[in-house]
């Protein structure tokens, strides 16, 4: 939005800002702040920054853990959700170290940059563009309680094919019949509505906004694409705007992976194209689904990865009760044309040059995403930098539905892993490509692991009442 601490400084002055709201962001993808008033903004505000304690935040911070945030003004936007007129900004972190200051190189915007950095320097292209596809589910009624004598959750959605004999109305929407259904099924289309029209206004181009197939209530938003640091940043703002917005038409939003039992799990497909010299290296008339050669030693580095690559893109066990075959959800590692159960689909509307490239199908928005991205395009420049061929290596292309396999047939098949823990194995074995050129530190990895770790271990001892009705009676 602006360029400079004068620009903000005016901003301020002319539009009466009151507050001034600085967004962090910590290891798992969260947003944390800091608000200042705005009579104490200036442009040391932006030089010296706003300090604050990086291990709280998560990471593996081997100095002193006194950082300082230092806003962007790039990403300066008037808060949507605060009576009080509020100005926010992202930014970066910073390590204290006199007479300058150095970038924190596990904070997730430096990890971004550095991918950004290394994706130019490793001369195959400019840059990398994303697209995000947001899914996520709107409750009208969410609780949960884990205790020692009452382990349950309820969800309830008006329009949800359970309330058939409760609405009155007879609005309800089929199990699983979702999909672009219109008016009067449609109930959340004006949330929905403000939702893109906020987005847009924070400066993220929308595609599309529709129901998705599960009934009780998954919908779908999808921005244009974006250049991956912006776009990182714009992940996070489209979550935030979703979730509030719902909040104000009294809804829920969650973009848990698998939150109904029986119903479509929740995705975020990333579509992936590179430019070098504003021309699309993806592109090519006589390559298979007219893809050219670096693009399919890029595919064949995300399919090489693809293990260590989920404790990344899929960062909660509720991931791995998504991945699973049935509900169109990627279990097998390949790639395909127009084929939505391999890991990688190539669009075929995808025609013209600067519009072609692939998806990879797997991620879901329980993600840092900042750390997804950037492994993304890790992975893949391994695979152009080692010619990994996904033909040559087996992984396709399966042109055909390989859910509809015979048995014998798919146990040929590699899978996905099928739980994070097993993830999390992959990733300890496999992260080298990471850490090449300095884009992931290893403290960072071995932290992140660790406090996945302990994720799944406290998870992993609760009992759970489908246990209760499998096992009580035994």
């Amino acid at each position: 939005m602006f360029s400079s601490a004068k620009d903000v400084i005016k901003f301020i002055k002319d539009n009466d800002i009151k507050m001034v709201d600085f967004k962090m962001v910590d290891i798992n993808g969260q947003f944390r702040h800091v608000t200042i008033p705005a009579t104490s903004f200036s442009e040391e505000t932006m030089k010296d920054g706003i300090g604050f304690d990086a291990s709280n935040y998560g990471y593996a911070v081997v100095e002193k853990s006194d950082m300082v945030f230092i806003p962007d003004p790039t990403t300066a936007m008037v808060e949507p959700f605060s009576e009080i007129p509020t100005l926010s900004m992202s930014g970066n972190a910073m390590i204290i170290d006199y007479p300058s200051n150095r970038p924190l190189d596990q904070y997730p915007r430096n990890i971004v940059l550095a991918a950004e950095k290394y994706l130019k320097d490793s001369g195959v292209a400019d840059e990398m563009h994303i697209l995000p596809e947001f899914e996520f589910y709107l409750f009208d009624d969410v609780n949960w309680s884990v205790q020692p004598y009452n382990i349950s959750m309820n969800i309830d959605a008006n329009q949800a094919y359970w309330n058939s004999g409760v609405d009155g109305k007879g609005v309800v929407v089929p199990k699983q019949k979702n999909y672009h259904i219109a008016k009067p099924y449609d109930t959340s289309y004006e949330c929905r509505s403000e939702m893109c029209m906020l987005i847009e206004k924070a400066g993220i181009p929308v595609k599309y906004h529709h129901p998705e197939v599960g009934a009780a209530g998954q919908y779908e938003i999808e921005p244009k694409p974006g250049k991956l640091g912006k776009m990182a940043d714009g992940t996070m703002m489209i979550k935030y705007i979703i979730q509030n917005t719902a909040l104000k038409y009294g809804k829920s939003a969650t973009f848990m992976p698998k939150p109904v039992y029986g119903e479509a799990g929740s995705g975020m497909h990333v579509h992936i194209l590179l430019f070098k010299d504003g021309k699309p290296v993806f592109s090519d008339d006589n390559g298979y689904s007219h893809l050219s050669k670096e693009a399919h030693y890029f595919i064949g580095g995300l399919l090489k990865h693809i293990g260590s690559l989920c404790a990344i893109t899929n960062p909660s066990t509720n991931s791995f009760k998504r991945l699973v075959p049935g509900f169109e959800a990627p279990v097998t590692v390949g790639y395909a044309t127009s084929n939505r159960s391999a890991v990688i689909r190539i669009p075929a509307y995808a025609k013209r040059p600067e519009e072609r490239r692939f998806e990879i199908r797997n991620p879901d928005a329980t993600c840092n995403p900042y750390f997804c991205y950037a492994a993304l395009l890790m992975a893949g420049l391994d695979g152009i930098k080692n010619k990994i061929d996904p033909k040559e290596n087996g992984w396709g292309p399966y042109d055909f539905n390989l859910f509809n396999l015979p048995e014998e047939e798919k146990k040929k098949l590699q899978g996905l892993p099928t739980s994070l823990d097993k993830a999390l194995d992959e990733l300890e074995k496999d992260y080298e490509y990471l850490t090449a050129g300095g884009v992931f530190p290893e403290a960072l990895i071995k932290k992140f692991i660790q406090t996945k770790r302990e994720e799944c271990r406290k998870l992993s001892i609760i009992p759970n009442p489908a246990e209760f009705e499998k096992y009580y009676n035994c």
